[in-house]
């Protein structure tokens, strides 16, 4: 029995569609996206470290939800619809953890004072575009299929938009010499992945008290 959701909540998760109907195409499209989405991730956590970049750090979180996301749609073909919910709960959390530690880390680089290495800053953020605009190509045939698999294209699509804000907060910085454009982007994004979290995390215990309820029940 398959569990009733809103599409519109899929579209706040972001990026954790069923496959359980699609075919072998749109798994493999799903498995290149994870395999960009984890090697962005860790690519710009490296690169934030390395120029100072918070802005980074929060697209790296994004990468990273992603990831989850493809990783969940892929394991959950076989596996029983509440394991599919606690996942997306553990995602929901991890998504708030680095929330609070992009936070945490633009309070502590607005201390500092210290701007942030624009060249690699930009560098990078324009690889990761082209990772998203790459991740969007493989997964452009299914933008019209059913809600999950449009939440993935629209999710996909809206990252672009984020990697767009860090090449023009690195531009921000190289044009000024100061690091507020970084802290900027990079506190709304924050922002903007802690109120995912609390929609996926809102979602995955719902779906769980709906298929806990019936054992209760019994």
């Amino acid at each position: 029995m398959h569990s009733h959701s809103d599409p519109h909540d899929h579209a706040h998760a972001c990026c954790a569609p069923s496959a359980a109907h699609a075919g072998p195409g749109y798994r493999r499209a799903l498995s290149v996206a994870l395999l960009l989405n984890v090697a962005l991730f860790i690519t710009e956590m490296v690169a934030g470290v390395q120029s100072g970049s918070v802005s980074l750090w929060a697209d790296a979180a994004d990468f990273f939800g992603d990831a989850v996301g493809y990783a969940l749609a892929l394991w959950a073909l076989g596996a029983a619809p509440i394991w599919r919910a606690r996942l997306a709960l553990a995602k929901g959390a991890a998504m708030a953890g680095f929330g609070v530690l992009v936070l945490l880390r633009a309070l502590q680089a607005l201390l500092t004072g210290q701007p942030p290495e624009p060249v690699t800053m930009g560098v990078v953020a324009l690889l990761a575009l082209a990772a998203n605009l790459g991740s969007a190509a493989v997964l452009y045939a299914w933008r019209e299929g059913d809600a999950n698999m449009r939440a993935v294209w629209l999710c996909t699509r809206n990252d672009a938009l984020g990697n767009v804000a860090v090449v023009a907060a690195a531009l921000g910085v190289f044009g000024s010499g100061a690091g507020w454009p970084d802290l900027l982007v990079a506190t709304g994004m924050a922002v903007l992945a802690l109120l995912s979290a609390r929609s996926v995390i809102g979602h995955a215990r719902a779906e769980l008290r709906q298929h806990t309820a019936p054992a209760n029940a019994g």
